[in-house]
This record gives structure tokens, C-alpha cells and sequence, in this order.
């Protein structure tokens, strides 16, 4: 269904619901990805003790694709600078969910998982609807 054919009040609440996820997703994946940018590695390992089995440049750059991910699911389209990049952004945010939640699942910790599984739908869905309903540049 094209978005021509979604009568007007349902495309606006979409519409808000694509901000809110967008809104959601840049929060926590830029949160999330500053704690394992800047945090010191002992007290990461506290937090999460993965932190403290793998290099620090792992941990370090992970921080920085959180970042990315988050910053690319909201930027493009609020400035309409390039908006388009919202969807592939989302899609990095969906791959990325799904590679972390099968590395604590292969590490038995499930406890970490529901986490992912909320991201992973938030991302599916801003990849979906930012398709079907995309906000136009400039």
C-alpha cells in the first residue's frame, strides 16, 4: 500500500510514531554508546563484564556505531538534510540488534536480551514506516 492510499489522520499517527521511535532510538543508542565510549573499562566490566573480556578498542568502537546508529535514525530527518539516510541508518540498527542479541545469547546472558529485542523493534519499525512514509528533504 502506497502511502497516497493512508488517509490522512492514521498517516499523521504513523507519522508521530516514526518521531517517537525515532526520538527512543537515538536516546538510548547514543546514551548506551557514550557509557562504552567514555566509561572506564573497569567500570564497564562492573556493568556489563564483556566490557572487560575483549580489547578496548572493540568496546570503544561499538560505542561509536551506537552513536552512529542513533544520530542516523533521527538527524537526517529532523534537519531534512539528507533524510533518506534514515532507512539505511534503521537498518544498521536492526543488523547490529540482532548481532548483539545473539552474542549474549551465545554467552548465556539472556538477562541482557530483552533490551535488544526492544531496540530491534523500534528499528523495524522506523525501517518500515520511514519507507513507507518518508520525511522529505529541503
Amino acid at each position: 500500500m502506497s502511502s497516497a492510499a493512508v488517509p490522512p489522520k492514521p498517516r499523521k499517527l504513523l507519522n508521530a510514531g516514526l518521531w517517537l521511535a525515532q526520538a527512543l532510538v537515538f536516546a538510548g543508542f547514543v546514551i548506551i554508546g557514550c557509557i562504552k565510549l567514555f566509561k572506564p573499562i573497569p567500570e564497564l566490566a562492573a556493568m556489563w563484564p564483556w566490557t572487560g573480556q575483549f580489547p578496548e578498542a572493540m568496546v570503544r568502537g561499538l560505542g561509536a556505531i551506537d552513536i552512529a546508529g542513533g544520530v542516523g535514525v533521527l538527524l537526517p530527518a529532523l534537519t531534512r538534510i539528507k533524510p533518506g539516510l534514515t532507512v539505511p541508518a534503521a537498518l544498521g540498527c536492526v543488523l547490529l540488534q540482532l548481532c548483539a542479541a545473539g552474542f549474549h545469547a551465545s554467552r548465556g546472558e539472556l538477562a541482557a536480551t530483552p533490551v535488544n529485542a526492544v531496540f530491534l523493534a523500534l528499528a523495524l519499525f522506523i525501517l518500515w514506516g520511514r519507507r513507507m512514509q518518508p520525511v522529505m528533504p529541503r
